[in-house]
């Protein structure tokens, strides 16, 4: 998923992302997701100035959906 670039110029990224995953993924309750949907965004807002991939905003976004399924 990660392309070996980023990986290398960025680890802080690749390192933010895999938490903000995990804390989305652990939500139990509606409320925890609101506010792991608060860290996503504030995750998005932080690295766009150093131009990550859009695929890890996707993948943020979908599995959020899929825990309010």
């Amino acid at each position: 998923m990660f392309n070996n670039k980023v990986m290398l110029k960025h680890p802080h990224l690749i390192e933010a992302y895999k938490k903000a995953l995990n804390t989305v993924e652990s939500c139990e309750t509606e409320e925890q997701l609101k506010i792991a949907s608060v860290l996503v965004e504030n995750f998005k807002k932080m690295y766009k100035e150093v131009g990550y991939p859009k695929a890890l905003s996707y993948s943020l976004d979908r599995a959020i959906k899929r825990k309010k399924v």
